[in-house]
């Protein structure tokens, strides 16, 4: 297997395994929809880890695997490399990626499928495809720009550099920069802490935000609105409302 699902806790950790530098080729991104559709199924994974091992999140596609492909070849294929990561950034979930080492092209573009993002202080993320004479194919062009901005985003896509954790932090890229050895373990704390929470909230907080920023405000607001209310129909509201009313703030549990 090129990646796997393991679980522990209520958070499943897809977790690359493709060494040595997990470069993404046609059957991890397979794989990669496979296990996506898995976590978003699955009752036990009420949040999700993104990671690549210790060393290296991925570095990117396998460039000899494409080299050999034409434009018919690629025109098919594209849709379901797309279709992959769109996967995964459609779990309805949670989802932090937990990024050390290399992050780039396809790499970086994984970890822009995720709702949060902890860095290494040794990671090196960036959308280096302009140097192969190419864009960003697997939605760089639009996570990238929606999540840093579009000059921000032409900036790393035009010139196809590298940028380090710290600068990755200021512009919004990455969410937290933490040592290399912690960086797995933070992801999962986040995760875990999320995963205890109540899972139906947390999936309409998820799908409003994410569809509300491809529309316009009024729209967004209806979308707000009709998760809002019905929420009302939940064991979860009935569960945090009499704990918030009985007992104060912060301590229900939910199932």
């Amino acid at each position: 297997m090129t990646a796997n699902l393991e679980v522990t806790d209520g958070v499943g950790t897809i977790l690359l395994d493709r060494p040595p530098m997990n470069a993404l080729d046609v059957a991890t991104q397979d794989r990669l929809r496979e296990l996506a559709e898995e976590a978003t199924g699955r009752e036990d994974v009420r949040a999700v880890v993104l990671y690549g091992g210790e060393k290296v999140f991925a570095a990117g596609a396998d460039i000899k695997e494409m080299q050999v492909m034409d434009h018919a070849a690629m025109v098919v294929r594209s849709k379901a490399l797309q279709d992959s990561f769109t996967a995964v950034a459609r779990i309805p979930k949670p989802v932090v990626a937990a990024v050390t080492g290399y992050a780039l092209g396809g790499g970086c573009e994984l970890a822009l499928c995720a709702d949060y993002r902890i860095a290494a202080d040794n990671a090196r993320l960036g959308q280096p495809e302009i140097l192969l004479g190419l864009i960003p194919g697997a939605g760089g062009t639009q996570r990238l720009a929606r999540l840093i901005g579009p000059s921000r985003a032409k900036d790393l896509i035009f010139t196809g550099r590298h940028v380090k954790a710290e600068e990755a932090l200021t512009i919004g890229l990455v969410d937290r920069v933490v040592p290399a050895a912690e960086v797995y373990e933070q992801a999962h704390a986040w995760a875990a802490g999320l995963a205890k929470g109540p899972a139906l909230a947390l999936r309409a907080a998820k799908e409003s935000v994410d569809a509300g920023l491809e529309t316009d405000i009024d729209t967004g607001l209806t979308i707000e609105r009709n998760w809002f209310a019905g929420l009302f129909a939940t064991e979860d509201r009935l569960r945090g409302m009499r704990s918030f009313v009985e007992e104060g703030p912060g301590k229900a549990k939910f199932l």
